[in-house]
C-alpha cells in the first residue's frame, strides 16, 4: 500500500519527513512513510533523525507493536549511515517494561550488530528495567557480561541502581561486595552511594559494617564538611540509639561535628550533644539540630534534611528547621518546596498545599514549578475538586517558562470524569491535542464512555474516530457503550456511527 500524502515535495531531506512523519496520526501509516520514501527519491538515505520520528510514533500506539519495533530498530542497526542509534535502543527498552524478553533480546542481539561506539544508555535502561521487575540474578548476569566493555561505561547511577535492589532483596553481604569491587572499574560512589547502602545495612541489623562505612566517610566531611551527608549520618545514629548502643551513637555524633569544625577555637570548646535519657522523638530533634544548626550550616544540608523530614511525614519538625533555615539566612528552593507540598499533599491537606503553591513560594522569590502544580492538581482531584484544579491550569498557562506537560492533563481528565463532569474533560482532552500531547488509550476511553453515560453519543462518535485516527485500538468497554446507545439515536448518529466502523475497517 503507497502512503498517503497530500504532496511530496520535489527534493525530500530527512528533517522534511520526520515533519511529515510527526504530522502523522496513525503509527502503521508513519511506518508505510519510512518505507515508502526511498522508493520515490532513489538518491534519498534516511538518518537517525527519522528513524527516532518513526520509533516515537510506534511507541505512541496502543497496545505496543512489539514486532514492529523489534524490526525498525534491526533495520536501523544494520545502516551504516546512521551511527549512534543507543538513544533509540534505550527508549525503545523503555516501553518494553511490559516485555522484558524483547527488550533484553533488543540489547544482546540487535545493538551489537549497529555501529554504535555506545551501549551506556541502553545498558542502564535495561538494568532499570529488569531490577524493576524482579529479575535481580539476570541483572548481575548484564552487568558481568558488560564490564570491561569500552562500549559500556559503568558510574556511580550503575552502582547505586545495584545497591538498592541487594539491599531490598535483603543481600547486605553483597551490596557491600559490589561496593568494593566497583572501585576496580573507576566507579566512585556518591552521597546517595552512601545513604542506599548505609539504610540497608542498618535495616539487616549490620551495624557494626555500617558504624565502619561512616568512618571511612570522614575523610568525605574534612575535604567537603557536612553538607548533604547529614542524612547518611543520622541514618546511622538513630539506628544506634534504637539498639541501644548510645554511647557509639554520641561517640559518631561528636566525631562528625568536630570534623565539620574548621576554627581550632570552636573545636576546643566543642562539647558533644548527649544522647541518653531521650525518647526516640527527642533524639530525632536533637539530631538533626546537631547536623545542621550546630555544625557547618549550608543550604545543601538544610535541603537534604528537610527533604528527609518531608518524606517521613515529620511536618512540624520540617517546618521548625524550615523556619530555622530562613532565619539563618538561606532561601529555599523550589526543590524545597516541591517537598513540602508532596508531603502535605500525602497528608491530605490540599488547602495548605495550594496556600504554599499560591503564597509562601512567591513570597520567597520561587517561581511555581510544573511538578508543584502537577502535586496540587492532582491532590485537589482525589478530593473531589476537580473544577478549582483546573483554574491552575489556566494559571500554568499565563505563566512564563510554565508548560503544562501531558501528566497535567491527564490529572485533570481523570479527575473530571471521576466526578462525572464529562464535556469538561473533553474540552481538556481537546487541549491536550492541540499542544501534541498524545493521550493514552484509557484516557480516550473515560471520555468516550463517559460522554456516551449522558446521551452526548454524538460527541462521543467523534472522540472515537479521532482516537482510531491516532492508532488507538478501542477496548471492548468502548464499543459495548455505543452500542448499547445505538438503538436510542437519531438516523444521522447512527449513519455517522457506521461510516466510522466501514472507514476504518476498509483502512486495515
Amino acid at each position: 500500500m503507497v502512503a498517503a500524502v497530500s504532496q511530496w515535495p520535489r527534493v525530500l531531506t530527512p528533517s522534511r519527513l520526520v515533519q511529515i512523519i510527526r504530522r502523522e496520526k496513525d503509527p502503521s501509516a508513519a511506518l508505510r512513510l519510512l518505507d515508502t520514501a526511498p522508493l520515490r527519491y532513489p538518491s534519498y538515505r534516511h538518518n537517525s533523525l527519522v528513524y527516532s520520528a518513526a520509533l516515537d510514533s510506534l511507541l505512541s500506539a496502543e497496545p505496543l507493536p512489539v514486532s514492529a519495533i523489534s524490526s525498525l530498530l534491526s533495520r536501523l542497526s544494520l545502516r551504516e549511515s546512521c551511527p549512534s542509534p543507543d538513544p533509540l535502543f534505550a527508549r525503545a527498552i523503555t516501553a518494553l517494561s511490559g516485555d522484558p524478553p524483547t527488550a533484553l533480546a533488543l540489547f544482546v542481539r540487535v545493538l551489537p550488530r549497529s555501529n554504535s561506539p555506545s551501549w551506556s544508555c541502553s545498558f542502564h535502561a535495561l538494568l532499570r528495567l529488569l531490577l524493576s521487575r524482579g529479575y535481580l540474578t539476570l541483572a548481575l548476569g548484564i552487568v558481568a557480561r558488560c564490564a570491561g566493555r569500552r562500549e559500556v561505561q559503568f558510574g556511580y547511577h550503575t552502582l547505586n541502581l545495584l545497591l538498592d535492589a541487594l539491599c531490598r532483596a535483603g543481600r547486605p553481604d553483597a551490596a557491600l561486595q559490589a561496593f568494593s569491587s566497583f572501585k576496580d572499574v573507576c566507579c566512585h560512589p556518591d552521597r546517595d552511594t552512601y545513604r542506599i547502602l548505609m539504610r540497608g545495612l542498618c535495616d539487616a541489623g549490620r551495624l557494626d559494617d555500617a558504624y565502619h562505612l561512616l568512618l571511612s566517610m570522614l575523610w568525605r566531611i574534612s575535604q567537603k564538611g557536612c553538607d548533604a551527608d547529614v542524612v547518611v549520618y543520622r541514618t546511622l545514629i538513630e539506628a544506634l540509639h534504637r539498639d541501644g548502643r548510645i554511647a557509639d551513637a554520641e561517640d559518631i555524633l561528636t566525631r562528625v561535628l568536630l570534623k565539620g569544625l574548621k576554627s581550632p577555637k570552636r573545636r576546643r570548646t566543642f562539647c558533644g550533644p548527649v544522647l541518653s535519657g531521650l525518647n526516640a522523638e527527642e533524639v530525632k530533634q536533637v539530631i538533626d539540630e546537631a547536623l545542621v544548626v550546630r555544625g557547618v550550616k549550608s543550604l545543601a544540608s538544610y535541603k537534604a534534611l528537610l527533604g528527609d523530614l518531608y518524606a517521613e511525614g515529620r511536618l512540624v519538625d520540617a517546618q521548625q528547621m524550615f523556619d530555622e533555615m530562613i532565619k539563618s539566612g538561606f532561601r529555599p528552593t523550589v526543590s524545597i518546596f516541591e517537598d513540602k507540598i508532596g508531603a502535605l499533599c500525602r497528608e491530605g491537606k490540599a488547602d495548605e498545599a495550594a496556600n504554599v503553591l499560591s503564597k509562601e513560594m512567591i513570597e520567597n522569590g520561587c517561581v511555581p514549578s510544573v511538578r508543584a502544580y502537577n502535586l496540587v492538581m492532582d491532590r485537589l482531584c482525589k478530593e473531589g475538586q476537580s473544577t478549582r484544579a483546573v483554574e491552575y491550569l489556566s494559571r500554568m498557562e499565563r505563566q512564563l517558562a510554565c508548560v503544562p506537560q501531558k501528566e497535567t492533563f491527564t490529572i485533570l481528565i481523570d479527575g473530571l470524569c471521576g466526578e462525572r463532569q464529562y464535556p469538561e474533560a473533553a474540552q481538556i482532552l481537546e487541549k491536550m491535542l492541540r499542544r501534541r500531547y498524545l493521550p493514552t488509550r484509557a484516557v480516550f476511553g473515560n471520555v468516550i464512555q463517559g460522554l456516551c453515560l449522558i446521551g452526548r453519543i454524538f460527541e462521543a462518535v467523534l472522540w472515537l474516530e479521532e482516537m482510531i485516527s491516532h492508532g488507538k485500538i478501542p477496548e471492548a468497554e468502548i464499543w459495548t457503550s455505543l452500542t448499547s446507545q445505538v438503538c436510542s439515536v437519531d438516523g444521522a448518529v447512527e449513519t455517522l456511527i457506521l461510516d466510522v466502523l466501514e472507514h476504518h475497517t476498509v483502512s486495515d
